[in-house]
């Protein structure tokens, strides 16, 4: 199993490019940080220091989206970087949460982004490909690279993803909801022709080392990861939406904690301490996350990765980021032969 590291952007720069080099002294293999230019700070940017600062990290964000950037400078942005880094970068994309909702907008439709994962990987690439109608490319690229991985969770998007990403983020690490959506994606990938195993798989959740597992840790542990119930169940409530409670097609393990949900504020995303997060239960802070000593991690990894996970991409938005990089480096990440 790969290992990644994703952070927010937040002032100073300096500080997540430290962090991203410790996380690669331990083991890490990809830095990827959120993507929201009003809520933090522009990460291409500070993708092109952790990009000099480091070795071999494969850099990206988690994830961008089709709507806050045109296509073309998105491509251009990943081309340029890969030029001067040597194909260092992963493109994850999704519909926009955060960063198009914070500004008024509504997410882009699914069939908006199956087009813009198209258009971007093709024109990084060098290939020529049709935005808004007209034929574009990127002469100035060489032996361009850039894998597009998709960010889902609903059936539609699923089956998107199966179809026309490179691999699927999947922004919890619950294992029965993992075998779920894994199970879809490669459907759609087999139904469309594609080889299911070329995909990349990577789960992305919050995990949290603690010493023991005393109920005063454990309870610490989730008090510093409920934000992340709260940010999945944005999506949850759109799915909910979509298709209707109680409709089947979403299982119930997925949708049923936002039953008492009371709107959000995006002022407070990806934060610990996030107020609109007090509906989620303590259960669904425990599937979702990885909490206590080391060695829980492990197991809860061993069955991500006996159900196709290849990657675990971990959320550090917590009182204890250096921890956790450590305690991954010396213990978690060996164990799983990263």
């Amino acid at each position: 199993m790969d290992f990644g590291l994703v952070l927010q952007t937040d002032p100073p720069a300096s500080r997540v490019v430290e962090l991203m080099r410790r996380a690669e002294r331990n083991g890490f293999r990809h830095g990827w940080t959120f993507d929201s230019a009003v809520l933090w700070q522009e990460p291409f940017v500070i993708h092109s220091r952790i990009l000099a600062e480091t070795d071999g990290l494969t850099v990206g964000p988690m994830v961008t989206n089709p709507g806050t950037r045109t296509w073309e400078v998105t491509a251009s942005t990943f081309a340029t970087l890969n030029d001067m880094f040597g194909n260092r970068t992963v493109c994850g994309i999704g519909r926009g949460d955060s960063a198009m909702r914070v500004v008024g907008r509504r997410p882009i439709t699914l069939a908006r982004l199956g087009e813009a994962i198209d258009v971007i990987r093709d024109l990084a690439e060098g290939r020529e490909a049709v935005v808004d109608g007209s034929p574009v490319r990127l002469p100035w690229v060489r032996d361009g690279k850039l894998p597009v991985w998709m960010a889902a969770y609903g059936p539609k998007a699923l089956a998107l993803a199966g179809r026309k990403a490179d691999g699927l983020i999947l922004q919890l690490a619950d294992p029965f909801l993992t075998e779920w959506m894994v199970s879809a994606v490669r459907r759609a990938a087999r139904d469309a022709g594609r080889d299911p195993d070329t995909l990349t798989v990577c789960v992305a959740a919050p995990a949290y080392v603690t010493d023991d597992d005393s109920p005063e840790s454990l309870a610490h542990a989730r008090e510093q990861c409920r934000w992340f119930g709260g940010m999945v169940g944005n999506h949850v409530a759109d799915l909910v939406a979509r298709y209707g409670e109680h409709s089947g097609v979403v299982p119930e393990e997925l949708t049923e904690y936002i039953e008492d949900r009371r709107g959000y504020d995006y002022s407070h995303h990806g934060r610990a301490g996030n107020p609109d997060t007090a509906f989620v239960p303590d259960g669904i802070v425990d599937r979702f996350c990885l909490l206590g000593p080391a060695g829980a991690h492990v197991d809860k990894l061993r069955h991500l990765a006996a159900l196709g996970v290849d990657q675990f991409a971990v959320y550090a938005m917590h009182d204890a980021r250096e921890r956790v990089i450590d305690a991954y480096g010396t213990t978690v990440i060996p164990a799983l032969g990263g």
